[in-house]
């Protein structure tokens, strides 16, 4: 995945898109896969809610 997806810039700020893996620490971003978010480095899953 290119790295620039992560990420998004509005004015002189940069967001980050994916949220930090509250296990492992703020280093650590969680992969989106459609429905939840997964740590690749310690397996901790947090599911999204539906609407």
């Amino acid at each position: 995945m290119a790295k620039y997806k992560l990420y998004e810039i509005k004015g002189d700020k940069i967001i980050r898109k994916n949220p930090f893996c509250p296990r492992c620490s703020s280093g650590v971003f969680m992969a989106d896969h459609g429905d939840r978010y997964a740590c690749g480095k310690c397996g901790y899953t947090k599911w999204k809610r539906k609407r």
